[in-house]
C-alpha cells in the first residue's frame, strides 16, 4: 500500500462473523459471566484498584529486666540491662546476653601459649621470638615453658592468665532473661500518601501500656514482648538457645487499606530464627562475643574477661499501603479485557471439534476466513466435466496444468433453473435470466450429433480428443480427468456457449444501445462474451483469489465458431 498523506485520514475495523445459534450464544455469555465474576473477585481480593506505596521506617527497642548469677571463683553478680544488653550490633537490632565464660584478674605478663592455639614445643629453638598469627593470644617471646605436666607450648607476651575454657556452661547462667521484657517503637511513614504511623496506636493509654504484654489470641497489638514468648513463637526452646546464642528476626508487617470508611493500617507480629541451629553441622554455631571489665591492683592494671553468648533480634519492617485510584482501575480494567478473548478461542475451538459437522466447520471457516495469496503466486481454478467439484491449484511454470494436483477443492452447488442446470453462485443474475429469457423463446435443447472438427494431432495430456498442442503449462488442460467424450460436443454446450441469439441477449442485457453491426469488434465481443458464458456454467463465482481457466477444447471451439480475421488471439 503506497504511503499517502491521504492515509492518516483513514479507519479501519475488524470484520464479525455472527453465527446464528442458540447453544453458541448461551455458551459465549456463560463464559464471559464466568470471566467477569473472575475479574471482579481478583479485582477485590487484590486490590487491583488501589494505587500502592511501601512503607518506610526507624526501629527502637528497650529491654528491661534484671537476673542473679553465682559465677565460680567471682560469686553471686546482678546483671541489669547495662551490663545484659550490649550496644546494637547493627541496625534495627538488639542484644541481649544469656551466657558467660569468666577469665579473671588477667594481666600483662608472659604465660605459655594455650593449645591448639600454641605451638607445642621441646626447646626453646622451636619457637621463633616476635611470631603471630590469627589464632595466637599473644606475641611468641622464644622461650620454650611448662604447659602442664606433659606438655610444653611457646611463651606469649599477652593478658595472662590466658582463657583456656571452650564451650560454655550449660545450663547458661542468664537462663532467667526469658522474663526479660523489651518495648519495640517502630514509627512508619508512606511519602506518596503523607501518611505516618506507629505501633504504639493512638487507643493505647499509659495504664494500658505499663500493664500489657504481646499475646498472639488475646493482646496481639501490644508492643511489649517478653523474650521467651518470642523465642517461643519461632518455635524455639529458649533454654536451649540461651547455651551458645543465636538470632531472631521480629517481623513487623504493615497492610494498610487508606480507603475511607474501610481504612484499616495495624502492625502484624511475626517471629523466626534467622541463624543455624544444629551444633553439629557448623564450625561456629550460636553468637558470642568478648569484652572486658578493668580495674586496678595495688598499681597494676587487671581485667576480667567475659565471653558473652547472647540472643540478637532483628526487627524487620515489611509494609504496602493502598489508596483508591481512578488511574489503577482504568489499567486493570484495560488488561483484562484481553480475557474475554478465551471465549472466542474456546468457541472457535469447538467449532473445529466433531461436535459439528463437516460441512458447518467448513461454511464457517469460510465465512471468516479470508484466505489473501501472495502477489507472486498465481491461484487457478479449473472444473473437469467428469468430477462435481472444482479443484484450486497453483500455477506451475514446468508441469502441466493437467497434471498438478489441486491445493484445495470446493463441491459445485447446482440448480435447476428453467429446464437449464446454472451455478446458482453466478456473480451477475441479469445475465443468467437473459439465458434463460432466450432458450424460452423455442430454443429447446436437442441432442445433435456431435460436430467436432478432425485435430491434426493430440497431445499426451488430451483426454477428450479435442485439445490442441500449446507450449504454455497453463494451456495444457482438457475439459475431463478420464478418457471419454469432450464437453464441446455436448448439445447445452452449443446452446449456453454458442447460441448467437443468447449471447446477442446477453450483450443487449450488459449494453442495452451496444451496435449490432457485423464486423471484427463484434465477433471479438461474441467470442469474450462466449469465455464468461462457459466459466458461468461450468465454474461460476470461482473462489476467493482465484483466476478461472477454461479447457483448451473449449477455447479453441469458440474460436472456430467466433475466429479473429489475424488469427491472433489475446484471451
Amino acid at each position: 500500500m503506497p504511503c499517502k498523506l491521504l492515509n492518516l485520514c483513514e479507519y479501519e475495523t475488524h470484520k464479525l462473523v455472527r453465527i446464528q445459534s442458540v447453544r453458541l450464544g448461551s455458551l459465549k455469555w456463560t463464559f464471559n459471566g464466568v470471566i467477569l465474576m473472575f475479574i471482579c473477585i481478583m479485582m477485590l481480593w487484590n486490590k487491583e484498584y488501589q494505587e500502592h506505596d511501601y512503607v518506610v521506617s526507624s526501629v527502637t527497642a528497650k529491654v528491661k529486666g534484671v537476673a542473679l548469677t553465682s559465677l565460680p571463683d567471682v560469686g553471686d553478680i546482678v546483671w541489669d540491662v547495662v551490663d545484659y544488653s550490649e550496644p546494637s550490633q547493627g541496625k534495627n537490632s538488639f542484644f541481649v546476653v544469656t551466657n558467660v565464660i569468666v577469665t579473671k584478674k588477667q594481666r600483662q605478663g608472659k604465660c605459655p601459649e594455650v593449645p591448639p592455639y600454641g605451638k607445642v614445643c621441646r626447646t626453646d629453638e622451636d619457637c621463633v621470638k616476635g611470631f603471630w598469627d590469627q589464632h595466637s593470644h599473644g606475641v611468641q617471646t622464644g622461650a620454650c615453658v611448662k604447659f602442664d605436666v606433659t606438655r610444653k607450648t611457646c611463651e606469649v607476651s599477652a593478658w595472662c592468665p590466658i582463657e583456656t575454657k571452650k564451650k560454655p556452661p550449660k545450663p547458661a547462667l542468664l537462663a532467667s532473661a526469658e522474663n526479660f521484657t523489651v518495648l519495640i517503637k517502630n514509627n512508619i511513614r508512606f511519602p506518596n500518601f503523607n501518611f505516618m504511623r506507629r505501633n504504639i496506636l493512638p487507643e493505647m493509654t499509659e495504664s494500658y501500656l505499663k500493664r500489657c504484654q504481646f499475646n498472639r489470641h488475646t493482646d496481639p497489638s501490644c508492643p511489649i514482648f517478653r523474650l521467651g514468648d518470642i523465642v517461643k513463637e519461632a518455635k524455639e526452646n529458649f533454654s536451649e538457645m540461651a547455651v551458645e546464642g543465636g538470632v531472631i528476626g521480629i517481623q513487623i508487617k504493615w497492610d494498610c487499606n487508606l480507603d475511607g470508611f474501610l481504612r484499616n493500617c495495624q502492625p502484624k507480629y511475626s517471629f523466626r530464627r534467622l541463624d543455624e541451629k544444629e551444633s553439629n553441622r557448623t564450625l561456629y554455631p550460636g553468637l558470642n562475643f568478648r569484652f572486658a571489665r578493668y580495674q586496678t591492683e595495688k598499681g597494676v592494671e587487671e581485667r576480667t574477661l567475659f565471653k558473652a553468648f547472647g540472643i540478637r533480634f532483628d526487627v524487620m519492617v515489611f509494609g504496602k499501603a493502598g489508596k483508591f485510584s481512578i488511574i489503577q482501575l482504568i489499567i486493570f480494567i484495560g488488561s483484562t479485557l484481553s480475557y474475554y478473548a478465551l471465549t472466542t478461542v474456546f468457541i472457535d475451538w469447538l467449532i473445529g471439534t466433531s461436535c459439528y459437522s463437516k460441512e458447518a466447520r467448513q461454511n464457517y471457516s469460510e465465512k471468516k476466513v479470508e484466505s489473501v495469496q501472495d502477489r507472486q503466486q498465481c491461484i487457478l481454478c479449473v472444473s473437469f466435466v467428469d468430477e462435481n467439484h472444482i479443484r484450486v491449484v497453483k500455477r506451475s511454470h514446468k508441469k502441466s496444468l493437467q497434471q498438478v494436483k489441486p491445493i484445495s477443492v470446493h463441491p459445485c452447488k447446482l440448480t435447476l433453473l428453467s429446464s437449464c442446470l446454472l451455478y446458482s453462485k453466478s456473480d451477475d443474475t441479469g445475465h443468467l435470466s437473459a439465458m434463460v429469457g432466450v432458450l424460452q423463446k423455442g430454443n429447446n435443447i436437442v441432442d445433435k450429433p456431435p460436430q467436432v472438427l478432425p485435430r491434426p494431432s493430440l497431445p499426451a495430456w488430451c483426454l477428450c480428443g479435442c485439445c490442441l498442442p500449446s507450449t504454455h503449462p497453463q494451456e495444457q488442460l482438457c475439459c475431463r480427468q478420464s478418457i471419454g467424450r469432450c464437453i464441446t460436443t455436448s448439445s447445452l454446450f452449443e446452446q449456453l456457449v454458442l447460441s448467437r441469439p443468447l449471447l446477442d441477449a446477453v450483450l443487449l442485457y450488459r449494453e442495452p444501445l451496444s451496435d449490432l453491426t457485423e464486423g471484427e469488434q463484434r465477433i471479438a465481443a461474441l467470442r469474450n462474451c462466449s469465455y464468461r458464458q462457459y466459466i458461468s456454467w461450468r465454474i461460476g463465482a470461482p473462489p476467493r483469489e482465484s483466476i478461472p481457466v477454461m479447457p483448451s477444447c473449449s477455447v479453441w471451439r469458440i474460436r472456430e465458431e467466433y475466429p479473429s480475421q489475424e488469427g491472433e488471439y489475446t484471451v
